[in-house]
């Protein structure tokens, strides 16, 4: 019997995550997840179990509140580069988690590629 959708993303999941672990070298893990009405990013610290900043299109002051477009994954990719200055982080590792890079993943990537996060 075929896989189910879910198992599928899983499977997905748990593959880049797995490619990750090997290649980080103790960098930091910017964690993408995407639903129907909101996007949010997450700059993970894998070995101390932190997360450093966080950015959301659930936060009123962005004003996209259960919004998920290509503008609103941009702003969030700014937002999530800026937050990330401020912590002291200039680069990270992209985990797309089990979403194809495309749309409004790759959106968050370029938006933050461009505000000066290194990925």
């Amino acid at each position: 019997m075929a896989n189910s959708k879910r198992q599928l993303f899983q499977k997905r999941r748990l593959r880049v995550r797995n490619k990750l672990r090997k290649v980080n070298a103790g960098r930091v893990r910017l964690s993408v997840h995407r639903s129907n009405k909101n996007l949010s990013v997450q700059l993970i610290d894998d070995v101390n179990g932190v997360t450093l900043a966080a950015a959301s299109t659930l936060e009123k002051d962005l004003g996209f509140l259960g919004k998920n477009t290509l503008e609103a994954a941009a702003k969030i990719g700014a937002t999530i580069a800026e937050r990330a200055k401020k912590a002291g982080i200039t680069e990270a590792q992209f985990d797309r988690g089990g979403f194809l890079f495309h749309g409004r993943v790759k959106a968050v990537a370029d938006a933050a590629r461009e505000a000066g996060l290194k990925i």
